[in-house]
Formats: structure tokens, sequence, C-alpha cells
């Protein structure tokens, strides 16, 4: 008997659509939901020379606990395979990562009720990427999710030099300001800003996975979000 071939997909749209299919997007409140994203965190960290290690094997920071502050894990059947952590301006709380290294080139806008998404803490599994190389499109739905959400104006990129481009050619986000240090990390961070409904339109068109409908808005951040506004 003669084997069957399997064909993946062949176009990018499409091996994203796949995996969505398997994957599941999960908000992490408690303690015990944080402890892996945080180990995972100090892996992917460390392995690439960003951080120093340390006894905890574990990385975290203050904004983790803020109000408006979402941390969410990526699985893929049921395996962590990454991470990314999404700050959003709301009435009640401007902090933003952002604010507390480039506070200077921020636009003013931030101050006059602008809503703005902030996604960092951007980690992924080692073998699970290798083994999923569209892993980083499905994470990153989770912020352009959250703009859609909160009717958002911008979303920032805090990310080093050499994955601007990668950030240019998804979404077209601009360079605000060059790498300059950043708080726990050992590598210089740059800072990039993107206008989303200048662009929501023509991402949809190219790469219709990052559509979103509003059960699955409701459902990653209906109900902290109602909590936020109480």
């Amino acid at each position: 008997m003669s084997a069957v071939t399997v064909l993946r997909p062949t176009t990018l749209n499409d091996r994203v659509m796949e995996l969505l299919q398997r994957v599941d997007y999960r908000l992490a409140t408690t303690a015990d939901e944080r402890e892996p994203i945080y180990a995972l965190r100090y892996n992917a960290y460390l392995r690439e020379g960003a951080i120093s290690a340390n006894s905890s094997k574990r990385f975290a920071d203050p904004v983790d606990e803020q109000e408006n502050t979402w941390i969410f894990g990526v699985y893929i059947e049921g395996l962590l395979a990454s991470s990314i952590r999404l700050t959003v301006t709301t009435a009640r709380s401007k902090d933003i990562p952002a604010l507390h290294v480039f506070s200077d080139v921020l636009p003013a806008e931030i101050e006059n009720g602008r809503t703005m998404v902030d996604p960092t803490r951007f980690v992924a599994d080692r073998e699970l990427s290798r083994r999923h190389p569209e892993l980083p499109y499905v994470t990153l739905r989770l912020p352009w999710i959250a703009m859609e959400h909160f009717k958002a104006d911008w979303m920032f990129a805090a990310v080093r030099e050499e994955h601007q481009g990668f950030y240019k050619r998804l979404w077209g986000h601009q360079i605000l300001c060059p790498p300059r240090p950043y708080p726990e990390l050992d590598k210089p961070i740059s800072l990039m800003i993107l206008d989303y409904r200048s662009v929501r339109d023509e991402v949809h068109r190219q790469r219709p996975f990052f559509r979103s409908n509003y059960f699955e808005r409701r459902m990653l951040f209906g109900q902290a979000a109602a909590q936020m506004a109480a």
C-alpha cells in the first residue's frame, strides 16, 4: 500500500488559519496560571542573552500586577507555546510600560484620552516555535484583537532593533525612538508606533486571520474590562 501524503496549506494565510484551529488563548490571572508563563519568559530571555540567570528561574515585574494589564498564554493542543502581555490605557490608568522608558518621545495625546495598547513580554517556546513557524502571527492576533475591542488609536511595539523590520512589514509600524536601555533587560529596546485605524482595513484584506468577531473579543477581554470600568 502506498503511504498517504498529507499536504500542508501553501499560503501563510492558510497555514495560520490551520494552526488557529489547534490554538487556545488563555488569560492568566492566578499565580498558578502565571507560573509557567514566567518560566517561559525566563527561558526565552536567558537563551537570547537579554537577562542574567537567577535562582528562581522566573521572570516577572510589577507591570504584571497592574489592573490594566492582561497576560495571555497561547496553547497548542494543550502545550504552552507562547505568551504575550498587553497593557491598555484607560480612564483610570494611563500607566503603560512605554511610559517608563520613552516618556520623552510619546505623543502628547496619551494624556488626552487616546487609547493605547502596549504589548510586551512576547516570548515563545523554542521547540514549538520551530515546529510551528506561524506561531508569531497567532500570538500577535491578541494585541490586534485588543485594538479592536478597546477601540484603540495606537499600538506601540517595544522591540530590539533586529525585530523592527518584522513589525514594519506585518502592520506598518513606524520607528518612534531608536534603541535605548530598558529596565531589567540587558539588550537595548527601540519604540515603534502604529496608527491602527489607518491600516486596519488593509491588514484585514491582506491577512484575514487577524479578523475577530464580537464573541471572541468579549471572551478574551470582556469580563476583565468590565471589572476595570466598575
